[in-house]
């Protein structure tokens, strides 16, 4: 009965049958992918189901080999199923898991191989001693059988024919073995031959896993100028939304400068008439200014007026201040005048 041993996610892909480069989704999303023992028959199988759909069977066997193609993918080649299984992960760890269960289900397949084989070697080793060793005991058996002739008087036919159906049971043992030894070489034969196709199927995968990793290096490199050319349309975008909103921003400048124009050309209809008003107002001006020049020399008339008058107020002002000098000589001289009245008044 067989047993899981192994079980993982991931998504199942199968090689083009017809261009055998281009890998064909199995599996619409990550499916279980799971490895199986099989204790009594000592085989071991990979199994993957979708649904109701077997996507993966494949029987594991010592000549297979599992081969990274990238970080988070992984084949092998399947002889028996004449494709080439694909699995993609989810992490490299879940990959690298993967690979080594592989490696192991590969060495317990080759030891059950060698055992198998083993005891076949035995079992023919075993029935050419048998073929070899009965005439001998036949013969023993048969001067045997004449010296228990004489002691139990057993008729000899009876001896002789008992002798020859074990001869013909072995002898029918003996080509039984050796058609299931020569069924067995064919096998061999057959195995010997599918492992050379798939030793060759093998080295022609390798090739083409090299051709399609030189076709993933120039798609990587691909989408490397795409996003470079993705970044570049980007920066582009920005600088026209810059351009864009520079341009909104010019067309309101212009709206303003077309209002402030039709306001200049209201303001021009105005122009005539401000015209009359400059002229009046020229006019005007210019009569204030002769105005302006007359009253500057009557100014200037009376500033000299008022100069002379200063000068002559000064002159008057010392005239006065001498006056006032004598007048106060006076005043003494009539004081001491009078005091001297005054002592002859007293005297008389």
């Amino acid at each position: 009965m067989e047993q899981p041993i192994f079980t993982t996610r991931a998504h199942v892909f199968q090689i083009d049958p017809t261009t055998k480069k281009n890998w064909v989704p199995a599996s619409k999303q990550a499916v279980t992918v799971s490895y199986f023992n099989d204790s009594t028959r000592n085989s071991y199988r990979i199994i993957s189901v979708d649904g109701s759909k077997v996507i993966i069977n494949s029987t594991i066997t010592p000549n297979m080999n599992f081969t990274k193609t990238s970080q988070k993918f992984g084949q092998w080649a399947d002889s028996r199923a004449n494709t080439v299984f694909g699995l993609g992960f989810a992490s490299e760890q879940q990959l690298s898991k993967f690979a080594e269960k592989f490696l192991e289900v590969k060495e317990a397949a080759k030891l059950a191989r060698e055992k198998s084989q083993e005891k076949m070697e035995t079992s023919s080793d075993q029935s050419q001693e048998s073929g070899r060793d009965t005439p001998t005991g036949n013969q023993a058996s048969s001067i045997n059988g004449t010296d228990d002739e004489k002691i139990s008087h057993v008729p000899e036919n009876t001896v002789l024919m008992s002798e020859n159906d074990r001869l013909k049971s072995v002898a029918e043992q003996s080509k039984k073995l050796e058609t299931e030894l020569q069924a067995l070489k064919d096998s061999n034969a057959r195995l010997t031959d599918t492992l050379q196709e798939a030793n060759s199927n093998a080295e022609s995968w390798k090739s083409k896993v090299t051709q399609s990793q030189d076709e993933n290096n120039q798609l990587r490199n691909k989408i490397a100028e795409l996003e470079d050319q993705c970044k570049e349309v980007n920066l582009e975008r920005e600088r026209n939304a810059q351009l864009t909103l520079r341009i909104q921003e010019l067309e309101a400048d212009l709206q303003e400068k077309e209002q402030e124009l039709e306001d200049l050309r209201k303001q021009a209809e105005t122009i005539p008439q401000l015209m009359t008003k400059c002229e009046s107002i020229t006019a005007k001006l210019q009569a204030a200014e002769t105005a302006n020049r007359d009253l500057s020399e009557k100014m200037t008339l009376l500033q000299s007026e008022i100069d002379d008058s200063q000068q002559k107020q000064k002159n008057i002002k010392s005239d006065l201040k001498k006056f006032m000098d004598v007048l106060d000589g006076k005043i003494d001289e009539l004081h001491e005048v009078r005091q001297g009245i005054s002592k002859l008044g007293v005297d008389n």
